[in-house]
C-alpha cells in the first residue's frame, strides 16, 4: 500500500460557481500523477463549490491508470484525522521551518501520512504552514528553495517511496518558460527536472501562455 498525501487547501476560494482557479486545478491534478498508482491524495478544507469542481475533473479523467486515488473533503484536516482515528505521530508535516530534512528512512514505517499546506507557490512565500505547525505534527523540510505544492509532493514521493535522497533529485530552479522568440515567463520556484526542462503539470505551459497574452490585452 502506498503513502497518503493530504493537501490542506489554504487558498482563498473565489466566490464563484467554479471556485478553483484553472492553475490550481492543474496542480492538484498533477499531484495524482506524481504520487503514483499505489497512493492516495486527499484534498481537505475545500469549499462546496471547490469540492464539486475537483470531483468533476477527477471523475471525468478517462486516463486514471497510473494515478493516485483522489478524495475531496469539505472538512478540515483535524476533523478528518479524528474521524479516521489516524495517530498524530504517523503524520509528517512538510514544513520549510522544520529542523530535520526529509530522508528516505522517513518512509520506513515512521510516517504513513504526509501533509502539505496548499499554499501553491506564494511568491514571496507566506508562512501559511504555520497554521498547521501549531497542531503538533512532526515536521520535515525539503531544502531552502521554495517549491510549488505539486513539486513538493512529487519530491516527497521520490524520497520516501523511491528512496532517492533529497540532494540526489535533479532540479531546475527559477526556470524561464519560453513560448517563442518574444514571449517568455520566469517561474520563481524550484521544480523537478525532466532533462533540462521543469516538470510542469500537463496543460500549465498553455495556461501560462494564455495568461501572458491576456495581460497584453488592454
Amino acid at each position: 500500500m502506498g503513502f497518503k498525501y493530504v493537501i490542506e487547501h489554504m487558498e482563498d476560494d473565489e466566490e464563484t460557481s467554479k471556485a478553483i482557479p484553472p492553475w490550481v486545478e492543474l496542480e492538484y491534478a498533477h499531484m495524482r500523477i506524481l504520487a503514483g498508482p499505489d497512493a492516495e491524495v486527499h484534498f481537505t478544507h475545500l469549499s462546496k463549490a471547490s469540492s464539486t469542481s475537483l470531483n468533476t475533473i477527477f471523475s471525468s479523467d478517462e486516463n486514471s491508470e497510473g494515478k493516485a486515488k483522489a478524495t475531496c473533503h469539505s472538512q478540515g484536516l483535524v476533523d478528518m484525522i479524528k474521524e479516521r482515528e489516524i495517530p498524530i505521530e504517523k503524520v509528517c508535516l512538510l514544513d520549510p521551518k522544520a529542523e530535520k530534512v526529509l530522508a528516505p528512512e522517513d518512509g520506513d514505517g515512521e510516517f504513513e501520512w504526509f501533509l502539505f499546506g496548499g499554499i501553491l507557490g506564494d511568491d514571496p512565500p507566506r508562512d501559511r504552514t504555520g497554521e498547521l505547525r501549531v497542531l503538533g505534527f512532526s515536521g520535515r523540510h525539503l531544502g531552502p528553495v521554495q517549491m510549488t505544492t505539486d513539486t513538493a509532493l512529487g519530491v516527497t514521493k521520490l524520497v520516501v517511496q523511491d528512496k532517492i535522497p533529497l540532494d540526489k533529485i535533479p532540479y531546475v530552479n527559477q526556470p524561464t518558460i519560453t513560448f517563442n522568440a518574444k514571449e517568455s515567463v520566469e517561474m520563481p520556484f524550484r521544480y523537478i527536472a525532466d532533462g533540462s526542462e521543469p516538470r510542469l503539470p500537463p496543460g500549465m505551459r498553455e495556461l501560462l501562455h494564455e495568461d501572458l497574452n491576456k495581460s497584453f490585452d488592454f
